[in-house]
């Protein structure tokens, strides 16, 4: 007989949760919004900066370096907006934490986009943003978080 704890494989494994912080970057009354390469998955699909929690890092230490990469800039992590958890319809899930950030030092510099723009908050529903964020886009909007 077979000892059940030594097929650790026989159940579907369930979707991968991935780790996410991202920045909610606002000046002058504008917010910082970022659109995929042609190039990536959900292409051309706009997002905040931000990225992957890596193994041992805390999530502002992950935003801090995510921004230093993709944008150049050294920022002043400020208070936790708002954490979503999301289920993609074609498997793989995300965890994603916001942080506002309230100031920062250095010029941004795209380093990663298809492009950057400063919108102001109720203009973010006219832009197809990630599936993940799109609740979050509609309470920017509304004034509710920030």
């Amino acid at each position: 007989m077979e000892d059940p704890q030594s097929t650790p494989n026989s159940r579907p494994a369930g979707p991968a949760l991935r780790f996410v912080v991202a920045a909610l970057l606002v000046r002058d009354g504008l917010i910082l919004i970022c659109q995929r390469r042609p190039d990536q998955p959900m292409a051309l699909q706009w997002e905040f900066p931000g990225g992957k929690i890596e193994h041992g890092e805390s999530p502002e230490q992950a935003l801090t370096r995510e921004l230093q990469e993709e944008l150049g800039i050294h920022a002043t992590i400020g208070p936790h907006v708002t954490h979503i958890r999301h289920n993609y319809r074609h498997g793989g899930a995300v965890d994603l934490q916001f942080y506002a950030i309230t100031s920062f030092e250095g010029e941004l510099e795209n380093k990663i986009f298809h492009q950057l723009k400063w919108v102001k908050l109720e203009e973010l529903p006219q832009y197809e943003f990630l599936a993940a964020d799109r609740g979050l886009i509609k309470d920017l909007a509304a004034g509710k978080l920030l």
